[in-house]
């Protein structure tokens, strides 16, 4: 199962306009496919329906016993023994009302529940398919799409698929029993008085159908507007001490006014295109009835039909109705099918940039070498301008190397590319020999462990966080790769000590706190290679010398990469990289740097000697 590519809402003024044959199709091929997961579940989907059928069957019955009874009551006032007989007809016809009507309610409420039963696995099953495909996409996508729009699609998508058996197939089912039966019944009974009964559903059906494509048209609209909405409210609550710290409260309630004034308007648009068209419909079904009971009446004071008829149209009108009005929400639950369900599965059926290939095997480590060879990359988005060019060096089991560079020149992609994050374009990466896209993702990923700038928690206690990727960890492991990131001490200071809940994304610890309990997280999987991408910008020196005096046991049977900006973070690595503009320029020794002087030298002296006004490669003076 999948979806497509997340689309544009339909503007109102387009609802009916730009159909052709293709869209039909394509409409009715997903249409199709929604209908065939329904039918997997074949037992609830029998009852739903013949549920539905019979309480069509019984509602159809309901005016004509009434019409009997009327009938049977002027006769009691006959008097006599043809009364005594019409009074013991009158009560059967009664209780026998009474019986249909609540068979009938029996079995609207199995069709309810039965129909109710489908669509809620059917939504069971999307949002599983849902969130495991977006667990599978590759970052390539989520730098693409707004997380935002991904909720959208997994909540008000996903509810109009849902909904589509209960309200489109089942209703369907419904309304041809009710519509179509009772338009013969009519018509067979009094063909004039049956037109006239019925005069009012083609213009009922049309304006219904008309409204509710329309509807669904501003919905969509109204959905992007809502999205926008959602977008400004969950960007103010994540920059929350941002705007407080700017005093920003005044400009964030003005863009939050604007996209809430702009759903608000298109709301008020919908009420009044609703209020307008259901006046219409009622009036146009009260003017039928009109109609009948003038035209009706003639007819029974001219003998030609009882009262009891009359009072069958009257009914069969009454019951008609709202089956005629729910034309509209009929095709409006087919249309919004159709409509999320392309973007559901657009979703679903979206193809996996980075995946295991078809004869990937587990990557098996025994001398831990990584080796990049004339590495080139460019993100798909732009693949005209290359982030790096021909990258090409080694890394052996207890190397450290360090990766320095300005902002931009591609060092956290070098990161990223290890672990198959993004896939190359040119040239490979081979661990022991074995390119890392021949190999399983599953295998690749527990040997290859990134300390990630952004140092995310998750709304559990300090353990969790910490056995995040082995949850089944004894408390001695956590503690020691605590102790690793010398993060131990602070944790057995805290109330509830590893049992202390961390706020949302960690707000209740600081940065650097929150960059030692990631690197704990990370210390937990005992990866063949580790790889901090400046994550330890913001713990302070002296805490980052004693995490690297803790770590050297730790780095003697791993490769080890540093990615920092500040150069006492890895001036004590084997071999130091100077990338800029995807491209080694410098590399060596800290002391073999030095010694050239070149890029490398000027970025220390500006960092050693801030006093002096040293002219580095940024084009900054320090």
């Amino acid at each position: 199962m999948s979806s497509e590519a997340i689309g544009s809402a339909t503007k109102p003024r387009d609802a009916l306009a730009h159909v052709n044959a293709a869209s039909w199709g394509k409409g009715l091929n997903i249409l199709a496919r929604i209908t065939r997961m329904n039918f997997r579940h074949p037992w609830q989907v029998t009852f739903a329906i013949g549920s539905t059928i019979i309480a069509a069957t019984l509602q159809l019955s309901i005016p004509q016993l009434l019409g009997r009874a009327v009938d049977q009551a002027q006769s009691v006032f006959a008097g006599g023994a043809a009364g005594a007989v019409a009074e013991q007809a009158l009560w059967t016809s009664a209780l026998l009302l009474l019986a249909v009507s609540t068979l009938r309610g029996l079995f609207t409420m199995s069709q309810n529940y039965f129909a109710e039963a489908v669509g809620h696995h059917i939504g069971y099953e999307l949002r599983l398919a849902c969130y495991e495909k977006i667990q599978r996409l590759s970052f390539s996508f989520h730098d693409q799409v707004h997380s935002g729009d991904l909720i959208t699609i997994g909540m008000l998508d996903l509810e109009g698929v849902r909904m589509y058996f209960s309200t489109g197939l089942v209703r369907a089912v419904l309304l041809f029993m009710l519509i179509g039966i009772g338009a013969y019944l009519l018509l067979s009974t009094d063909l004039v008085l049956g037109l006239l009964a019925l005069s009012f559903v083609p213009f009922v059906a049309w304006r219904s159908s008309v409204t509710q494509l329309t509807l669904r048209a501003t919905w969509l609209d109204l959905q992007e507007r809502l999205s926008v909405l959602s977008r400004v409210m969950e960007e103010n609550l994540g920059g929350i001490r941002v705007v407080r710290a700017f005093a920003s409260q005044a400009y964030e309630m003005l863009k939050f006014d604007r996209a809430s004034k702009n759903a608000l308007d298109l709301a008020h648009e919908r009420v009044n295109i609703r209020v307008r068209n259901t006046s219409a419909m009622t009036f146009s079904f009260f003017f039928s009835m009109g109609l009948v009971l003038l035209f009706g009446g003639r007819k029974v004071m001219a003998g030609e039909i009882s009262v009891g008829t009359l009072a069958t149209f009257l009914t069969f009108m009454t019951i008609l109705q709202m089956p005629v009005r729910q034309i509209g929400l009929m095709v409006n639950s087919f249309a919004r099918a159709s409509t999320c369900g392309s973007r559901l599965f657009g979703l679903l059926d979206m193809e996996v940039a980075i995946k295991d290939a078809p004869d990937a095997k587990p990557l098996e480590i025994e001398n831990g070498t990584l080796r990049f060879e004339d590495v080139s990359f460019a993100y798909p988005m732009a693949a005209e301008r290359p982030i790096l060019r021909n990258v090409s060096f080694e890394a052996r089991k207890g190397e450290t190397i360090g990766i320095v560079g300005p902002p931009g020149s591609g060092k956290s992609t070098i990161a990223h590319l290890i672990p198959r994050f993004y896939d190359v374009t040119g040239g490979r990466i081979t661990l022991d020999g074995q390119d890392i896209r021949d190999v399983t993702l599953g295998s690749l990923r527990k040997a290859v462990a990134v300390v990630q700038q952004d140092a995310f928690l998750f709304t559990t206690t300090i353990e969790n966080n910490i056995a995040y990727g082995d949850p089944w960890a004894h408390e001695q492991r956590i503690e020691r790769a605590s102790g690793y990131a010398q993060l131990h001490n602070y944790v057995l200071g805290l109330p509830a000590g590893y049992k202390t809940v961390v706020g949302e994304r960690g707000v209740s610890l600081s940065g650097g706190q929150r960059q030692r309990l990631t690197i704990a997280r990370t210390m937990m999987l005992r990866p063949s290679v580790i790889i901090f991408d400046d994550s330890t910008a913001a713990i302070d020196a002296a805490t980052e010398q004693r995490i690297r005096s803790a770590m050297r046991q730790f780095a003697k049977d791993r490769v080890t990469i540093i990615i920092a900006h500040r150069l006492s973070s890895l001036m004590h690595a084997d071999q130091i990289l100077f990338v800029e503009n995807g491209e080694i320029v410098e590399r060596g020794t800290h002391e073999d740097l030095l010694a050239k002087g070149g890029r490398y030298k000027a970025l220390y002296d500006l960092q050693v000697r801030p006093g002096d006004e040293v002219l580095n490669e940024y084009g900054e003076a320090g």
